[in-house]
């Protein structure tokens, strides 16, 4: 059985790193069936990074080449009626997340503001961390968006970039339904990867009082919600 690498839970979502999210709300949606580990330590992950997956003894790092080789290996059609259009929106979708990522992490890791919140909930719902150990992250994350660029903006500049992404997502995200029809498909499961990691977060940062402003935005975070953890229960 295939077997997904994730980073634990936070706030009641079932992985507290958006590209983890996003490949555990996909095989839910699709209906493959896994194993889900929870994991701090990246360093056998394929590039050091979560999430990843072992499959039949192969393992696949990256959450584009995650849900690429499961959509090849299981044939899943969830994708198969979109355009060529629809399938350029998708990549533009997937960059845009790729920067609102930054921002995320950038919120919980080097603003000031919202770091001991975050901190004490991680150690809240995880008791195995230790202050030392989550400082020692926090320094080697600084290090990252340093290089990345992200770690040279002030908190407010941070924050502006993340909310005009989700300016963009508001914008795409319908009313009713999904971004490509009545029933959703793999951008859905990207966006909710790091939209719930917004709206489920119980700390009040820009980003999540934009998200909980935007009722589109709110309201397909919930039903892809709804979906996955009816799915969960089965």
């Amino acid at each position: 059985m295939l077997t997904l690498y994730s980073y634990p839970t936070l706030f009641g979502v079932a992985d507290n790193n958006g590209y983890g999210l996003k490949v555990f709300a996909f095989l839910k949606l699709t209906g493959v069936p896994f194993r889900h580990e929870h994991i701090f330590d990246a360093s056998q992950a394929p590039r050091g990074q979560l999430p990843y997956i072992v499959d039949d003894g192969e393992t696949i790092g990256d959450s584009e080449a995650i849900i690429a080789h499961v959509k090849r290996k299981y044939h899943l059609t969830i994708d198969d009626g979109l355009t060529e259009s629809q399938r350029d929106t998708d990549l533009l979708v997937t960059r845009l997340l790729d920067d609102l990522y930054w921002v995320m992490s950038y919120s919980r890791w080097k603003d000031e503001r919202y770091w001991r919140a975050f901190r004490d909930a991680l150690l809240r719902e995880h008791p195995q961390l230790t202050e030392d150990g989550l400082q020692a992250a926090k320094e080697y994350n600084a290090k990252r968006y340093y290089f990345q660029g992200i770690g040279r903006y002030e908190p407010d500049q941070a924050m502006a970039r993340g909310l005009a992404n989700l300016r963009v997502l508001s914008n795409l995200i319908p009313a009713t339904g999904f971004v490509h029809g009545a029933e959703p498909t793999s951008i859905d499961a990207g966006i909710y990867g790091f939209i719930a990691n917004i709206y489920f977060y119980d700390i009040e940062t820009p980003l999540k009082k934009f998200v909980d402003a935007n009722d589109n935005l709110a309201r397909h975070c919930r039903a892809i919600h709804d979906m996955v953890n009816a799915r969960a229960a089965n």
